[in-house]
């Protein structure tokens, strides 16, 4: 009798199961979510609801009729996918455009490739590129944070900090003045600006990395590589240039970075499973988004920078390898 069972990541160890560390995830995100009702209003309950129901009947029906399987969607994944593709879109886009995110993310992102544990690349930012390149008008339209009285239907809105940036300087204006029309950096890193759920309370998704690393969810090396990458290359450009380029601790408290670096980066199957395979990605997430920022034609570049690292995570995990238990010093 064959009683050993190999199955893809993330593997159970100890006391710990696929569905605790779902949950944990959601309960992380529970403050950045309640930031975002009290900025947004209606729009983000229901942009939320849309896609976490949608994600979780595209997988139910997808396993059941097509790959006729047993469903899963109790494992919490499909779940997590749904709040982080409701994090990355405006609070105020069509339930149709979300409906279709949802399948793609689930059903192209995830179950294409055969279900959680075998997905190349982040089924939730799958879904956020594809709206964004599909339905560009709506995906860039930013509801602006004025509380409930935010209407989802008709919702005021406008340019998020990054946008603003990138307007003002293709205008040939100075960084100075640029500045002046964006909420200062302690409203950035309280959530007072214009973008989607995910982009605003940096002190929120803060909040819930601690509460992962607690949990013992995630490590830090990820998360503080993309950022201390950010700080360090946009701090030169910064030392060169202020007149063309914002300070380190713009770029960090602005657009998805926050978001990105800790919740979708450490996802478990597509980041690497070393420590230094970990550096490396997470340096090139930031060199990246921050190249795409600042001489990309988009405003944010974290959700392409995290996709195209989805793709080198393969030959990271090939040529970067942990020390082999017993394996003697070279």
């Amino acid at each position: 009798m064959n009683k050993l069972f190999i199955s893809p990541s993330p593997h159970v160890y100890e006391d710990t199961s696929v569905k605790r560390l779902m949950f944990d995830v959601v309960i992380a995100l529970i403050p950045a979510m309640v930031f975002s009702i009290y900025f947004f209003g209606m729009g983000a309950i229901v942009v939320t609801l849309t896609a976490v129901v949608s994600c979780l009947a595209f997988e139910w029906l997808i396993q059941k009729f097509i790959l006729k399987q047993e469903p899963s969607i109790t494992d919490g994944s499909a779940l997590v996918t749904g709040i982080l593709l409701a994090f990355n879109i405006p609070t105020n886009l069509p339930i149709g455009i979300i409906i279709i995110g949802s399948l793609v993310a689930i059903g192209v992102g995830k179950m294409s490739f055969g279900g959680l544990g075998n997905n190349p690349f982040n089924p939730a930012l799958v879904g956020r590129v594809f709206m964004l390149i599909s339905f560009p008008v709506q995906m860039t339209s930013w509801p602006k944070p004025t509380g409930f009285s935010n209407s989802y239907t008709d919702a005021v809105t406008g340019a998020t900090p990054l946008g603003v940036m990138k307007e003002g300087l293709s205008a040939g204006a100075p960084m100075d003045s640029i500045m002046a029309k964006i909420p200062t950096h302690m409203e950035l890193f309280y959530g007072y600006m214009g973008g989607s759920m995910g982009e605003i309370a940096a002190v929120a998704l803060l909040l819930g990395f601690a509460y992962m690393l607690f949990r013992k969810v995630i490590t830090w090396h990820i998360p503080i590589s993309i950022f201390l990458t950010v700080a360090v290359f946009t701090g030169i450009l910064w030392f060169v240039n202020p007149e063309s380029n914002a300070d380190p601790l713009f770029h960090l408290l602005t657009g998805g970075l926050m978001l990105g670096a800790i919740f979708m980066a450490t996802d478990y199957v597509t980041s690497p499973m070393s420590v230094k395979g970990m550096w490396v990605y997470g340096v090139g997430i930031g060199l990246i988004t921050v190249l795409i920022r600042v001489f990309g034609a988009y405003p944010e570049g974290i959700s392409f920078a995290i996709l195209i690292m989805n793709a080198f995570v393969p030959l990271i995990n090939m040529y970067i390898k942990p020390k082999r238990f017993g394996e003697p010093k070279k």
